[in-house]
């Protein structure tokens, strides 16, 4: 690239064949990407929406209308609309729901914007205004929350229901959302006098085979093991566990050392004592009651052996993160060495048992007594079921922690959206000066969310859009959403459309950040050509005809 002053010699200062794109086109450039980022999942949004199906280059097919694993699947290329993508990463990562809504709402307030570029407003105005919205914006969605608590088990469970109505397992939904309240409760814990939910606890397992509607809830843990010796039982009631982060092998020294055996009867000695020392972990775990052993390094053949003999079932190569689960599931102790047990670090289940799923056999741990770690084992007809099951699972458990921790939940449907752009566009009047422009395109593209639940579930968004301003003008309440199977303007708490306020936040914030990203670009400057040199310094291949 050069700059030419008059009747000198071009100077170079970036490198041949940098591309470079300045001023307007570089912003048109970067709105457009990321709208059509946005377009792309907005067909997926509220229960009307679509599905995708996405094939990677492998041939792996995923069918979902998941935002965050929509955009994670496709392999973007363009830089701004990679922010979106990370808009989206971002949303599901804090809150687990509410992808779709921030990657349109980003993409909305980007077409809006541009409006006003179009006007020759200033980007950082925009970016002021956009700035003062979503503060008035979280201000107003707060002032419409709703309390709930851990026993407003009915709330809870509509919360759930609410986030799985747009996905695919809308059959089963109802029982799934039971499964995931069940499951946040159970490991749910009081610190400090705030409510913890930490959904890493709930493992979630997926089998494919049976249907939907014999998804469990395990109050324990689920092993994808097998019980290590053929000859053990397969199940052990009044289950004492023992969880042993140690081998039980004799251990190799870690120095080279020789032994010189001339003998038959001192190859014998050897064996016989590596036998004894065997034979003495296990009479030590049963010595202090244990009738179930976890542990998370390898078995000896002959330890198994033993352990079959005193019929205690064991379970080896167990993976950290279980182990951590296991002891939190039984109340024991992980310890690191046989030496080191105790009848105290011993947890208890009522029972633990071998069962075969089809082609694999687990080990349920089941009815602990207060267990802080549980399993969902996610069952359905196909591979792609279980798999969209298992995303609709996490997304629910995320609205139902969200929802406990908080405390406080609003209306579904559209309705936040549409309370926010009333009261927005009356703050703008105030606020005055172009900031205004910028806070009612805000309010413009917030409404976007209503109205793209509207064109889903194929009603006409220009009626739709007139009844819920009506409403929303007229009515002192702000819950009044749009109900996308009759086609009407009804209120969402009647219906039980309930959903987190953190998911509403989160996507104002997240959205609002990265559309005032985009807008602040004015060059990108991108190092291209770099293949093309490659490519030159390939050796040609011979052809046939050379």
């Amino acid at each position: 690239m050069a700059a030419v002053p008059s009747g000198t010699v071009p100077v170079l200062v970036l490198k041949e064949g940098t591309g470079r794109t300045t001023g307007r086109e570089a912003q048109r450039n970067n709105i457009m990407a990321a709208k059509i980022i946005a377009e792309t999942v907005k067909t997926t949004l509220g229960p009307k929406g679509m599905d995708k199906m996405l094939v990677s280059s492998f041939g792996d097919v995923t069918i979902t209308n998941d935002g965050a694993t929509i955009l994670k699947e496709l392999d973007v290329q363009h830089p701004a609309a990679k922010m979106l993508v990370e808009v989206a990463k971002a949303q599901d990562n804090e809150v687990g729901d509410g992808t779709t809504t921030a990657a349109v709402l980003a993409g909305e307030l980007l077409a809006k914007a541009e409006e006003l570029l179009d006007q020759n407003i200033h980007p950082t105005i925009i970016i002021e205004g956009f700035k003062k919205a979503s503060e008035k914006a979280r201000e107003i969605l707060e002032s419409m929350a709703i309390p709930v608590n851990i026993k407003d088990e009915k709330r809870l469970l509509d919360v759930a229901i609410t986030s799985m109505g747009s996905k695919g397992i809308a059959a089963a939904k109802e029982h799934f959302a039971k499964l995931a309240v069940d499951a946040v409760k159970q490991v749910a814990e009081e610190k400090d006098g705030k409510i913890k939910a930490d959904i890493d606890l709930i493992k979630v397992l997926k089998k494919h085979g049976k249907s939907l509607e014999e998804t469990e809830l395990v109050k324990g843990m689920v092993i994808d093991k097998e019980v290590a010796h053929p000859q053990m039982p397969k199940l052990v009631n009044h289950a004492r566990i023992a969880l042993l982060n140690a081998k039980l092998e004799i251990e190799k020294t870690e120095f080279d050392a020789k032994i010189n055996i001339e003998s038959p009867e001192q190859m014998k000695l050897f064996l016989d004592e590596e036998e004894r020392m065997l034979r003495e972990m296990v009479d030590k775990i049963a010595e202090i009651g244990a009738n179930v052993v976890f542990c998370e390094k390898g078995i000896d053949d002959v330890a198994l052996h033993f352990l079959a003999k005193k019929g205690i079932l064991a379970v080896k190569n167990i993976s950290s993160s279980d182990m951590e689960k296991l002891a939190r599931a039984t109340g024991g102790k992980i310890v690191a060495s046989v030496k080191d047990l105790m009848p105290d670090v011993l947890g208890e289940a009522k029972t633990v048992e071998e069962v075969k799923i089809g082609e694999d056999k687990l080990v349920y741990v089941r009815e602990c007594k207060n267990p802080k770690a549980v399993t969902i084992v996610v069952r359905g007809g196909t591979e792609h079921v279980v798999d969209e099951a298992e995303r609709s699972l996490h997304d629910a458990l995320c609205v139902v922690r969200n929802a406990i921790e908080d405390g406080k939940i609003v209306p579904g449907g559209g309705a936040p959206e549409a309370e926010v752009a009333k009261q927005l566009r009356d703050y703008a009047v105030k606020v005055g000066g172009r900031e205004q422009l910028a806070i009612e395109a805000f309010a413009d593209a917030v409404e976007a969310i209503p109205l793209t639940l509207a064109e889903n579930a194929g009603l006409d968004p220009v009626d739709i859009m007139v009844a819920l301003r009506a409403k929303h003008e007229s009515a002192s309440s702000p819950s009044y959403g749009v109900d996308v199977f009759s086609g009407k303007i009804r209120d969402m708490l009647e219906l039980k459309v309930v959903e987190p306020l953190r998911v509403k936040l989160q996507v104002i914030k997240s959205a609002t950040e990265a559309a005032s990203m985009i807008l602040k670009i004015d060059d990108v400057i991108a190092a291209k050509g770099m293949e093309k040199e490659k490519e030159k310094e390939k050796p040609k291949e011979p052809s046939e005809f050379d």
